[in-house]
């Protein structure tokens, strides 16, 4: 990314906030190589049932997509634990592994929650948190995130 914005000298640079990851690093690079770039996150789109879109969805079966639903439902339910007033970072991630893990084809390969400037993983939910997930789906490997608000 450093060459592109050396080459394209861009005054706004424009990531998906599907790859939260990917978009704090590049908000941490901009600022400390001085870039006079403006980053902007647009918001995931997603298809209908919620399934935050990628080419990758083109892989699955339509009884892999039922199952992929369950990284949206298992966010939903995450903001839903906190909104009732639960903090344990670990009983929501627990909750939300079980929710993904209970349909077929699933396999986490990580749910953090962490601060969204740093990503540092966070113990406790008591401010804004990053809720980001990796789990293959048959062979498809699909990630997703939210920001779970107290």
């Amino acid at each position: 990314m450093t060459k592109l914005f050396n080459i394209v000298k861009p005054h706004v640079a424009i990531f998906g906030q599907k790859d939260y990851q990917q978009l704090t690093v590049i908000r941490q690079m901009v600022r400390d190589l001085n870039f006079d770039i403006k980053v902007v996150g647009a918001p995931t789109v997603r298809e209908s049932e919620g399934l935050a879109m990628s080419s990758r969805n083109t892989y699955l079966t339509p009884e892999q997509r039922i199952s992929a639903l369950s990284l949206n439902k298992s966010l939903k339910k995450a903001q839903a634990l906190v909104e009732d007033g639960l903090q344990d970072a670990a009983k929501i991630i627990d909750t939300a592994a079980k929710l993904i893990l209970s349909h077929p084809e699933t396999e986490i390969d990580y749910i953090t929650i962490c601060n969204p400037e740093t990503l540092d993983d966070m113990k406790t939910i008591d401010r804004p948190a990053l809720m980001a997930l990796a789990v293959k789906v048959g062979k498809a490997r699909l990630i997703d995130n939210m920001i779970l608000k107290p």
